[in-house]
């Protein structure tokens, strides 16, 4: 995928992502996509962090939101198990520290 490295392991992936999420370009993006990252990227599977990669390096952070909150529909590459956690995620529910 976009920025990832040879031979990177899980951790360190994991750890860019949620890096990523939280600075997507856009704030609404952050404020969404950050939260979401720290709570269910540490147990996503290789193939999970292959979608939600993919999700990142579209450069889309408007329509990432848009699809996100149900404003948009979403195009069939970025379907599935990931998205559906994007769509059903509340930011209220999730106790977090800013940084």
């Amino acid at each position: 995928m976009g920025e990832e490295r040879a031979g990177e392991d899980l951790e360190t992936r994991r750890k860019r992502l949620i890096f990523r999420s939280c600075y997507t370009g856009t704030k609404e993006t952050d404020l969404l996509l950050g939260p979401f990252a720290r709570r269910y990227l540490p147990s996503f599977s290789p193939a999970q962090l292959d979608a939600y990669e993919a999700l990142l390096d579209c450069n889309e952070d408007p329509q990432i939101f848009a699809w996100a909150t149900g404003k948009s529909t979403v195009p069939a590459a970025f379907e599935g198990d990931v998205m559906t956690l994007l769509q059903n995620f509340k930011i209220s529910d999730q106790s977090f520290e800013i940084t």
